[in-house]
Formats: C-alpha cells, structure tokens, sequence
C-alpha cells in the first residue's frame, strides 16, 4: 500500500542516512520501524509474547521465593 506521511527534516535525513548504511530501502526501513513500534506498544501482543516464554520454560514454583514473596506482602501496607 502506498501512503503519503510528513516527518520533521532531521529523522528523514537520518533515516534516510541508515537505509543506505544497512543497503535497505527507504520503504523497507519505515514499514520495519512501524512494525517494531506496534509490537512495542500493543498490549495483547506483549501478554501474548510473555505467555510463549512461559510456556516454553514451564511455571515450576519455587517454594523459597514463594514464601519470602508472602512475607514481604504481609509487611507492605497496602
């Protein structure tokens, strides 16, 4: 899909210095960083992505941390 966006002088200039440092295209860079920013800030896909890793290194409690984690609470002032 073509798109027409306005962008301050200075990031064009310095995105347009890093396409050509990383041998990428203009486009290609711009549809990266966008991708990077909605990954960073969507929130499901955030829980979704820590879901993975724990299910990947499984949810074996710690009784140690488990006790000293309820030890702590019972002292917070809620």
């Amino acid at each position: 899909m073509k798109l027409a966006v306005s962008i301050p002088d200075e990031i064009f200039v310095e995105a347009e210095a890093y396409a050509k440092s990383a041998q990428t295209s203009r486009s290609r860079l711009y549809s990266q960083a966008l991708a990077e920013y909605m990954a960073r800030h969507s929130p499901d896909k955030i829980t979704d992505a820590m879901d993975r890793v724990i299910d990947a290194v499984g949810q074996e409690t710690d009784k140690f941390l488990s006790h000293a984690a309820r030890r702590v609470l019972k002292r917070t002032e809620w």
